[in-house]
């Protein structure tokens, strides 16, 4: 993807080139993080090992980051119906503030020309889900150009980006914010200028129209947790593997993990920083296995790297024990293949649609949420292979809720 794509007509974007193709993800994902590279303060959030030292570190960013209230309204949203077509999780809600839009409504007589600055295409998840936006603008013919700024991770070009954007002539403006602080004023000057819409990543300030994400990370992580405790025996050993510390969803993930697994009397033997890279979280499960006789339950914060936790196991003659991934292909297949015991939290992909779906209602004038919240499902045993549809590459991620769009499958890399 370069920098700038434009697009002047929707419907001539079904020939574009296959977005997903599977060499492209794998190179991608060595350079990743973690699925979704998620909000932090500052950018590039520093590594880390395990250690004395790094338990100092974690405990603070704990501190810094866990709000009871919030982990409480998390687990209760998940808990909850949604609201909205039951087929299309993408347009679904829970519990939703409506807010007038009618100051937006525009004459689109001429056409919608929708613009979105990027926080970057740096890795398989962000893949997917930028190949899953455009296939959504392409479903509809108002929307006659469709500007794209990639900021390639850089907070400095996305401030630049977004000061550009805010001076064509664009009818609404879409952003996933690198970063979260550093990316505010540059959204609160935008929100002077036209409507904004924010999703992925969040910033701190009310001023957009709506604010889209699924339900968030302590939910993700306590569903991830509350497997185990049902899995694994009272006392058991539970590896806890991290990408980074300082990344506040990922943050939020372990801190209601770490209380789950307390609660339901689980030993956490070890809570390693992997770095999104396979090899390093192989050496770390090895050295667990052989540090601790073996190891009963796998936490992950994020499923990157699932596979490479399953091969340290299997290359150590070890059954692999329960283990907790993400809907990301490769996990999917193994945990089919091997009949593991297994679940996969998701962050879906899908929520890359529903910025097109508020943007068109924004313009049209009517309401939506000031916080769209969106559904976050889990995938289990029982509907795992609902997911392993298709001839898909193996970073591809299953909650795209991209299959009734315009180039599938093949503009995500399948067959």
């Amino acid at each position: 993807m370069t920098a700038r794509s434009t697009l002047r007509t929707a419907r001539s974007r079904t020939a574009r080139r296959p977005a997903l193709a599977a060499t492209a993800l794998l190179s991608a994902f060595l350079l990743a993080a973690c699925s979704s590279d998620v909000p932090q303060d500052t950018p590039g959030a520093p590594s880390g090992s395990s250690g004395s030292g790094d338990a100092q570190e974690t405990d603070a960013a704990e501190t810094e980051f866990f709000e009871e209230d919030e982990y409480q309204r998390q687990l209760a949203l998940a808990q909850e119906t949604p609201e909205g077509p039951a087929d299309r999780p993408w347009e679904q809600m829970l519990s939703p503030e409506l807010v007038s839009t009618e100051e937006y409504a525009a004459d689109t007589a001429d056409g919608v020309h929708l613009c979105f600055s990027n926080a970057g295409v740096f890795n398989p998840w962000r893949q997917v889900g930028l190949t899953t936006m455009e296939a959504e603008v392409a479903q509809h013919e108002e929307i006659t150009d469709f500007t794209v700024l990639d900021a390639e991770g850089q907070d400095d070009k996305q401030i630049s980006d977004i000061q550009d954007l805010s001076n064509r002539d664009c009818d609404l403006l879409i952003v996933s914010p690198n970063t979260t602080a550093t990316l505010t004023p540059a959204i609160e000057d935008a929100c002077t200028r036209l409507p904004v819409v924010v999703f992925d990543r969040g910033v701190t300030t009310d001023c957009p129209v709506t604010f889209i994400h699924p339900v968030g990370g302590y939910a993700y992580g306590a569903a991830a947790a509350d497997f185990l405790v049902d899995e694994v025996e009272p006392g058991g050993s539970v590896l806890a593997l991290r990408i980074s510390p300082g990344v506040d969803v990922l943050e939020h993930r372990w801190a209601a993990a770490e209380r789950a697994l307390e609660e339901g009397g689980l030993d956490v033997v070890g809570v390693e920083f992997t770095e999104g890279d396979p090899a390093t979280t192989k050496s770390i499960v090895t050295d667990a296995i052989q540090r601790n006789g073996g190891i009963d339950g796998v936490w992950m914060d994020s499923g990157a790297t699932a596979v490479a936790a399953i091969e340290a196991f299997e290359d150590a003659g070890e059954d692999v024990p329960p283990i907790t991934g993400e809907d990301q292909r490769d996990f999917l297949e193994a945990w089919r293949d091997g009949g593991l015991t297994a679940i996969a939290p998701g962050y879906p992909t899908f929520q890359w649609r529903t910025p097109v779906i508020a943007a068109l209602r924004i313009l049209a004038g009517e309401e939506v949420p000031s916080e769209w919240v969106l559904p976050q499902p889990v995938i289990t045993e029982e509907n795992r292979d609902d997911y392993l549809t298709g001839d898909m590459p193996p970073l591809h991620y299953g909650l795209c809720g991209c299959e009734d769009l315009p180039g599938y499958p093949q503009d995500w890399g399948g067959q």
